[in-house]
Order: structure tokens, then C-alpha cells, then sequence
């Protein structure tokens, strides 16, 4: 069962020790899904579309490997 985070500065600190870091565009309900997977639990993040591509940025220089679904 993944684990929701609400804050993305909390986010942000988890996407430093995750392996992977998966981006999900749902168009349709105009949000976005960002995942980051730690060797323990599975961490979830959800935003609004037009904001995905602000946090993409500094998520590429915490995150080891991005993902875009």
C-alpha cells in the first residue's frame, strides 16, 4: 500500500533516498502522479497538471532515475 505525502518539500526530501521516481500524466482528471520508490515503502505525490512541470525540475537533480509514464 503506497504511502500519500501531502507536502512537496516532504516529497522532495524521500526522492533523495528513492531508486526510481515515476511520473504519471492523467489528463482527464488534470492531475499528476509522481511516485518514489525507497527500498522499503512506495511513496505517492499528486498535483495539478500545470505544476508538474516546476517540481520535474528540481526533482531531476534529487532523484537517481526518472521515469515518465
Amino acid at each position: 500500500m503506497p504511502i500519500f505525502v501531502a507536502n512537496e518539500q516532504e516529497f522532495l526530501e524521500i526522492a533523495k533516498r528513492a531508486e526510481e521516481c515515476r511520473v504519471k500524466r492523467i489528463p482527464k482528471k488534470n492531475i499528476a502522479k509522481i511516485k518514489a520508490r525507497t527500498k522499503r515503502y512506495l511513496y505517492t505525490y499528486k498535483l495539478e497538471l500545470q505544476n508538474v512541470d516546476a517540481l520535474l525540475e528540481k526533482l531531476k537533480s534529487v532523484c537517481k532515475n526518472i521515469v515518465e509514464i
